[in-house]
This record gives structure tokens, C-alpha cells and sequence, in this order.
């Protein structure tokens, strides 16, 4: 990659170029849908995502089981460490019971032929169509020490982290929205039609100058992929026509990059996902405002937004990222990325001392409350649900406890 974060910015022409690439594109893409009609979360709602699983869990470097901690080595790919952290990936959210696919390939690179594994996990495969959340695992090789000991921590490790504590948050929800489909308590079909998918891509670094050849391995390789993959017919893909691609049934593509150190500075860069840009800032600012950003025991009452308001529709800029490859194909994208980047971009300080736990935090329930909303999930319900179970539990354990015959027949 070039010296300059500059050399990964391309301006107004180019994103003009590829508003006429999308235009001329001849699949039906799914980002035709049009943007959604996202539904507030309750305030009791909100509560429950804010609560539980704890946020800060997940990232808290401190903590050698944390999803962060597993993710933040050196990790380039077609090395050991690699294989460490993708294996992880897998094994987490199989855990999950998600599909998880394993998709292996190899191209030419400055240093000769290189092995790459996106991991692709998915909600319900089955689903006629798809948001996808995705990130890049892979670190920045460098050839010498100790640059070769870089674990991009913001460069993104703590992305990778984010998404696993979203489909950690979200998947008992997805698992109440299915079940309370089939017992016919939801009519909402066309919502409960879009599943969450997780993209974490392999090779985003360039090993040396950022080119279009040496540079996003696993983003070119996996749209290219899609692009030429039919959709098989299931049952619930009854609303598709045929010769629909995996590539057309991805409603909104939301990459995440560079994220994790205090005070970052989000742009919207794309009008098709203005709305969505719209929609991630109105779920901060309803988190503020509701205390939420409070942690230690320290308000947060004077909190600063991550979002820069927009100027008009479009910021007229864009930056050069995993993102690429699917919007030339028509994807509706979404790219989530400090800009300017942070100061310790591709230098052996991206690591766990450039991370900020309050802005991790914030990470995460901002992204369970966007995506609950998207996907109509109601973190309510399942709290109630749980706070019914735990309240009968406590009467049953009273009955035992007053009721000394019964408490010898049980035990």
C-alpha cells in the first residue's frame, strides 16, 4: 500500500464513473429494493440490547477470552497466525449453529502465489435475501521487524470483534422473529424474507503499493463469485425469479473498517444509503440521549456523534475498500470507516493501546439497535420472555423452600 491514506481516496470523477458502471449493470440487483422503512425500537427495547449480552465483553483487550484478544496478532494471510484467527471465526459462530462457508482461493501476489479463505457466515441460507455486515481479518504483512509484529488493531481486529458480538446479540432474536413467524404471531413475511449476513475477508492489505491488483484479494475473488452464482430454487426464494445470482440478493452491503479508537469521524459517501447513514446516526443519537453511552461510572452526558452531518445527499468522496468490487456490480453500500484515518494507520502502534473500550461500546450497541430495527427484531419481547422464566423460577424455588413435605419429596 502506498505511504499516503490519501493514495486509497478517490474523488467526486470517480464515483461518478461508477454511479454509470451500476447504471449499465444488467442483473436485477437487490439494492433495487429501494431503502427500508426501518420501525424505532421501544425504549424497554433498547434497554435490552444495551444490557445483554455485555458489550463490552467482547472487546475488552484485557481479557484474553475475548472475541478482540483472539483476533489481535499478527495475522496475514497464508500464515499460521492466519489460520488461528479464521479458525476462530468458524468455530464461533458454528457454535451459533450459523452456516459458515469457507471460501478458499489463491491469486498472485508481489511475493508469488498466496492462499486466501473469506469466511462467510449466514443466518439462514435459505432466505431470499441478505444484509450483509463484513470486515477484512487479515493484518498488513510487512517483511521486516518489528513492523512484521503489526496486529491492526483498529486496521480490524476491533471490527471483526464488533460483528462477532452482533451475531452473538442477535441470534436468540433471529431465533424468536423465525419462531414467532411459525406460530403466526408475526404477518411481517417480507421482513422476516431478509436474513444477517457476516462477510470477514481474507487479503484486503496490499503487500506493497495498494493497486487494483495488490489489494483486496477476498473482496474482487468473492464478487466475481457471486456474480456468477445461481441461486438455487428453495422454498423460500419463491419471491425470486429465476437466474438471480447470490450477488442480486443482497439488500444493503455495510462495511466496516478503521474503527475503534476514540473520536472517529464517519461520512456518508453513496445517496443510494443515505437513508441507512441516516439511520445508524439516529440510533446513536437516541442511545445518547437515553444515557446508554454512560460506562464506569462516568456519564457520557457531553458525548460527541461519530456521524458528520451530510451536505445535502452526498459527500462527493469516497475511500478505496473491500466495498469496491460489489459496487461496481450494483451492490447498495454502506461504508462505515474513520475518515481521517486513524493516527496510528499501518504503524506497530495499532495495537491494543489505540483502542478506546467507551467507543467499542458504543460500537456495539450501535449496531444491535440498527440492526434489530432492519431486520424488525423486538429485544422486548425476549426479555420479557426471560424475565417471565426467571420470575417462575424464584416462585417454584419459594414453593420448595415454604413447603417442608414437598421439599422432601424432591429431594
Amino acid at each position: 500500500m502506498l505511504a499516503s491514506a490519501s493514495s486509497r481516496v478517490w474523488l467526486c470523477v470517480w464515483a461518478v464513473t461508477c454511479s454509470a458502471l451500476i447504471a449499465s449493470h444488467s442483473f436485477a440487483s437487490a439494492s433495487k429494493l429501494g431503502r427500508r422503512d426501518l420501525t424505532e425500537l421501544s425504549s424497554s427495547a433498547v434497554a435490552a440490547l444495551v444490557s445483554s449480552p455485555d458489550p463490552v465483553r467482547n472487546v475488552d483487550p484485557a481479557n484474553p477470552s475475548s472475541h478482540l484478544s483472539r483476533i489481535l496478532i499478527p495475522r496475514p494471510p497464508d500464515t499460521e497466525n492466519n489460520t488461528l484467527v479464521k479458525d476462530y471465526l468458524v468455530s464461533t459462530l458454528k457454535n451459533l449453529n450459523w452456516h459458515v462457508e469457507e471460501d478458499t482461493f489463491t491469486d498472485t501476489t508481489p511475493y508469488g502465489e498466496k492462499r486466501f479463505t473469506n469466511v462467510i457466515a449466514t443466518k439462514d441460507p435459505s432466505a431470499s435475501r441478505r444484509v450483509v455486515v463484513a470486515a477484512h481479518f487479515d493484518s498488513k504483512f510487512f517483511p521486516t521487524y518489528p513492523q512484521s509484529q503489526f496486529v491492526g488493531a483498529t486496521d480490524s481486529a476491533a471490527p471483526c470483534a464488533f460483528m462477532l458480538d452482533l451475531a452473538e446479540a442477535l441470534d436468540p432474536l433471529l431465533n424468536l422473529r423465525q419462531q414467532r413467524l411459525e406460530d403466526g404471531l408475526e404477518d411481517d413475511e417480507d421482513v422476516a424474507e431478509t436474513t444477517l449476513q457476516l462477510v470477514f475477508f481474507d487479503g484486503e492489505e496490499a503487500f506493497k503499493d495498494w493497486t487494483h491488483t495488490d489489494s483486496i484479494y477476498g473482496a474482487r475473488h468473492l464478487a466475481n463469485k457471486w456474480s456468477n452464482t445461481y441461486i438455487e430454487p428453495y422454498a423460500k426464494r419463491r419471491l425470486l425469479p429465476s437466474m438471480y445470482t447470490e450477488l442480486d440478493t443482497i439488500e444493503d452491503f455495510i462495511l466496516l473498517d478503521l474503527l475503534g479508537a476514540a473520536n472517529p469521524s464517519i461520512r456518508s459517501s453513496f445517496t443510494e444509503t443515505a437513508w441507512l447513514f441516516d439511520a445508524m446516526a439516529s440510533a446513536e443519537r437516541r442511545l445518547g440521549e437515553s444515557g446508554a453511552f454512560d460506562y464506569g461510572g462516568q456519564a457520557d452526558a457531553q458525548w460527541k456523534s461519530f456521524f458528520v452531518p451530510r451536505r445535502g445527499n452526498f459527500n462527493g468522496y469516497g475511500i478505496e475498500d473491500d466495498h469496491l468490487p460489489f459496487l461496481h456490480l450494483g451492490v447498495s453500500i454502506l461504508h462505515v470507516i474513520a475518515s481521517p484515518f486513524p493516527s496510528v494507520w499501518h504503524t506497530i502502534k495499532d495495537d491494543a493501546t489505540a483502542l478506546d473500550i467507551p467507543t467499542m461500546r458504543r460500537w456495539n450497541i450501535v449496531l444491535r439497535v440498527l440492526m434489530s430495527e432492519y431486520l424488525g427484531l423486538r429485544p422486548d419481547l425476549l426479555r420479557s420472555r426471560d424475565e417471565t422464566i426467571a420470575h417462575l423460577g424464584r416462585s417454584v424455588d419459594d414453593l420448595v423452600r415454604n413447603t417442608p413435605a414437598l421439599h422432601i419429596a424432591l429431594f
